[in-house]
């Protein structure tokens, strides 16, 4: 072993401020879960205290779940929307079977240890028998109103070993939209004794709280309450910030939620407030350094928000000098299997490949953070088999790549190669470095790194990966911050020896595992453009689902070759150069080796080349033109015509719609045309409305979005008219508007 590594070995200590750690070794003051900054602090002192945050106990064994579910399912999966009104009839929830036990299975395979069940989500209808309320499966025919998904879910949880938590929407549509509701109803604060007893329905568990809370916070903790007693442990609550409709200055009282959630869940951490972040985004993209100091401005115990959640920085030094308090805080990456949270159909709704979630979880798990991956059940009360399949291949990759370490035989020491981050190597002396030798060469193209942040905090600020190779020591890969698990991905490299150099830190760095893996790199996945004139181009990179994917990096040379057909014709071709497609469905597929990567598919509508603005209101910049050029990087912008914001489109000829398609602009996110109307003319000047749209959560996943009119029409003329700007924005904006 070198000389400078200098091991300690010592009991695994969380949030203990008042207990002085100052006599362990690489430790300058004692660690904490939270600390205030005094305005005398200097910035050296600032980051001083940065580096000896630590995850509570909860928190760090929300880190170790890693990789953990999200299930979407109410009456939004029978009338297809994302977010439900309030005002559905129970009797929409026609579920004609359930097989929790099938969800179960499925994500065990996958590698997941945690599901999250949407109990409540906006529309207000819950998946329990609840005491209060009866708007739920109570009264639906699943079950004949007997049914309980929340109970099945959790002895299919205890089966398979999975954890279980559950989503409760603050929000409450149908409180809100029922006569009687009590979302703002302006009642009074007064003291309420929870839960609140109901004749024949008795609790076992006998604890009970007093709060001073109005109706709507009083029903709320009630239902609380049941989820949290009457379902076996709950590791996770899950709070969002949706607000689709406000209400009589209703307010929440976090407080009384968080100490009912202390109590009766005390090894459940609580999303979206002091224990665990939001990454910003439902699209599963992630940041290249997502540090879990977080600077708060007021003390994050009172369950506020601080910042900007959605930057591109967030724990930065540059930040923390603007806090109030550091705090430790995990970020969750929350993105769906399916294109939208809520099943639709298995014909027009995209599903994420095993690419696609595979990738997101080395960028996620190994970005320092935990994925959450939405599966949602189809009517039937199952999930469907193509994801079942997506997620058995996903859990398949993890086990191969991650379940072989390649260090395991070299001279690293015993210590780093366990998986106890109690145990650790501080690197006390420069150069700040770990030499791996093996006995013959391995070949590698990934590595783990994890500190010892239970005991240490986050200190390592940047790191790179280097092999020994024809004499000379050669930078593999470069990252930032590495905090509870950095994975490295790079190219294959073959050597003997290796070295990890820490370039940068905030105190001593401590790390506690290194690890080093193989993943077999596949074919990439097919892009595919179309121009205004109906050419299509194929080419590798990325698909047009994952809107910031994070490309691997890959060579892609002539051994690689592209097969495509049009769906609905058996015929497969060999991609030699652009050919012409009027519309339809296209799949791609690349080929390596004989190896065949995933397939790519893209549905392409009516031909552009003749399509004319006729009518807008658009400003003098960012003309309407963009969203017709068949080109997803330009975009309209509505403008100085004022509202209603507006396109009206000559497609050049009477043809036959049947969906209409919108892309968001992502640059600026600010204009996006959450819902509206459409009309189409026989002159372009006397107008009929034909349908409705609905683009539910668009700043949060601005993918391209597809509404299919409830009949074919016959027209030449079509103007798309703005009712709801997404963000309440004052402009319309879009990268391109299309026609099936």
């Amino acid at each position: 072993m070198n000389t400078f590594f200098k091991i300690s070995l010592f009991l695994n200590l969380f949030i203990v401020p008042a207990l002085s750690l100052q006599a362990q070794e690489g430790l300058q003051m004692p660690v904490a879960n939270t600390v205030k900054i005094e305005p005398e602090d200097s910035k050296e002192e600032i980051i001083l205290k940065a580096a000896h945050i630590v995850p509570g106990d909860n928190q760090l064994q929300a880190l170790k779940d890693g990789f953990i579910a999200f299930v979407h399912l109410g009456p939004n999966t029978f009338t297809k929307m994302e977010w439900g009104t309030g005002k559905e009839d129970p009797q929409v929830f026609e579920l004609q079977n359930l097989d929790t036990d099938q969800w179960c299975k499925a994500m065990k395979e996958a590698g997941m240890t945690k599901v999250i069940l949407t109990a409540k989500h906006h529309d207000g209808f819950v998946l329990w028998q609840s005491r209060y309320t009866d708007h739920g499966i109570m009264s639906s025919p699943f079950k004949a109103g007997k049914g309980d998904i929340m109970k099945e879910l959790s002895e299919s949880c205890k089966k398979y070993g999975l954890k279980l938590g559950v989503y409760l929407s603050p929000a409450d549509l149908y409180q809100i939209e029922n006569p009687e509701g009590l979302y703002g109803n302006l009642s009074n604060a007064t003291k309420r004794t929870i839960p609140r007893k109901v004749p024949g329905r008795p609790f076992k568990n006998k604890t009970t709280f007093e709060f001073e809370v109005d109706d709507y916070n009083e029903y709320f903790l009630n239902q609380l309450f049941e989820l949290l007693t009457e379902y076996g442990p709950v590791h996770e609550v899950w709070f969002d910030g949706a607000h689709p409709k406000r209400k009589g200055g209703q307010t929440y009282n976090y407080t009384a939620w968080k100490e009912l959630i202390r109590t009766l869940a005390p090894q459940a951490v609580i999303f979206g407030k002091e224990d665990i972040r939001w990454a910003g985004n439902e699209s599963g993209a992630t940041r290249n350094t997502e540090w879990n100091v977080i600077p708060y401005e007021g003390n994050p115990d009172t369950m506020n928000i601080f910042g900007d959640i959605t930057g591109d920085s967030i724990g930065q030094r540059e930040k923390l000098y603007e806090a109030g308090y550091l705090h430790y805080q995990p970020a969750e990456v929350n993105t769906s299997i399916r294109e939208g949270w809520f099943y639709r159909d298995e014909e027009s709704q995209k599903v994420r490949n095993a690419d696609d979630v595979f990738d997101i979880y080395e960028r996620a798990v190994g970005g320092n953070a935990i994925f959450l991956l939405n599966i949602p059940p189809n009517r039937k009360g199952r999930f469907s088999e193509e994801d079942v399949s997506v997620l058995k291949e996903v859990g398949e990759r993890i086990k191969k790549t991650y379940g072989n370490d390649h260090f395991a035989a070299t001279d690293l020491p015993e210590i780093l190669k366990d998986e106890k981050l109690q145990t650790f190597v501080l690197l006390e002396e420069e150069p700040k470095a770990i030499t791996i030798t093996a006995q013959k060469p391995i070949t590698i193209n990934r590595l783990k790194i994890q500190e010892a942040v239970a005991s240490h905090g986050e200190r390592i600020e940047a790191h790179q990966l280097e092999a020994f190779v024809d004499g000379t020591w050669e930078v593999i890969s470069k990252g930032t911050n590495v905090g509870f698990n950095r994975i490295l991905r790079f190219p294959e490299v073959t050597a003997k020896e290796f070295r990890l150099l820490i370039t940068r830190s905030r105190a001593t760095p401590a790390v506690a595992k290194i690890s080093a893996h193989y993943y077999a790199e596949r074919p990439p996945q097919i892009e595919m453009t179309r121009n205004t004139d109906g050419l299509v181009t194929l080419e590798p990179k990325k698909d047009e689902f994952t809107w910031k994917r994070d490309p691997l990096p890959q060579n892609f040379d002539e051994e690689i070759e592209i097969e495509y057909w049009i769906e609905g014709k058996d015929l497969k071709k060999k991609y030699e150069a652009p050919f012409m497609l009027n519309q339809g469905t296209l799949k791609a597929v690349a080929v390596k080796n004989g190896v065949k990567g995933a397939e790519s598919s893209k549905t392409f509508g009516l031909l552009k080349n003749d399509w004319k603005i006729i009518a807008d209101s658009s400003r003098e910049e960012n003309l309407p033109e963009l969203a017709i050029d068949a080109d997803p990087d330009t975009y309209w912008v509505s403008g100085s015509k004022g509202k209603p914001h507006y396109l009206e489109i000559d497609l050049g000829a009477e043809v036959e719609i049947s969906a209409f398609g919108y892309t968001p602009e992502t640059s600026e996110k600010t204009d996006l045309i959450e819902s509206g109307i459409i009309k189409i003319s026989e002159d372009g000047k006397n107008w009929k409305l034909i349908d409705v749209f609905n683009f539910g959560n668009l700043i949060n996943d601005p993918t391209p979005r597809v509404h299919q009119l409830k009949r074919s029409y016959q027209t030449r003329y079509v103007r798309i008219e703005a009712i709801t700007i997404a963000g309440q924005g004052n402009s319309a904006s879009a990268a391109e508007i299309d026609f099936y």
